[in-house]
Order: C-alpha cells, then sequence, then structure tokens
C-alpha cells in the first residue's frame, strides 16, 4: 500500500516539476535548458521567475513531493 501511495506521490511531484520545466521552455531555451540541468537554476527560476495561479502549490509539491516519495519507498 506505502508502495502505491509513493508512486502516485512521485508522480504528481513529477508533473508538478514538468509544469516549471515546460513554463521555463517557454520563456527561453536557455532558461528551460539551464532548469533541466540545473538544480540550483531550476530552484531560483522556480521561486522567482515562475508565475502562474497556483505557483507556491505547484513549487512545494514539485520540492516536497519526490523527497516524500523517497521516505515512503525506504519505510515500506
Amino acid at each position: 500500500m506505502l508502495t502505491l501511495l509513493a508512486a502516485l506521490v512521485g508522480i504528481v511531484s513529477f508533473v508538478c516539476w514538468l509544469v516549471i520545466v515546460i513554463d521555463a521552455f517557454k520563456d527561453s531555451i536557455l532558461k528551460g535548458l539551464l532548469c533541466l540541468l540545473c538544480g540550483l537554476y531550476y530552484l531560483w527560476y522556480a521561486f522567482f521567475d515562475f508565475e502562474h495561479d497556483n505557483k507556491w502549490l505547484i513549487v512545494l509539491v514539485s520540492i516536497f513531493g519526490g523527497g516524500l516519495a523517497s521516505w515512503l519507498y525506504t519505510i515500506r
């Protein structure tokens, strides 16, 4: 059961990450590549350049969702 929950949280986190990266590519190809390849620039872009109606929900789920999913995988 925990494995299924961890997979679900991981997929939701990946989708939120993908929304931010796609937005970066729409802004500029260079920003998109930097978001894709550099985690620190991804955080910078997510916190300061990313504009969306649900910005903070998407950013927090993309960042903490992966950690929660990996934690759920380890405690199973």
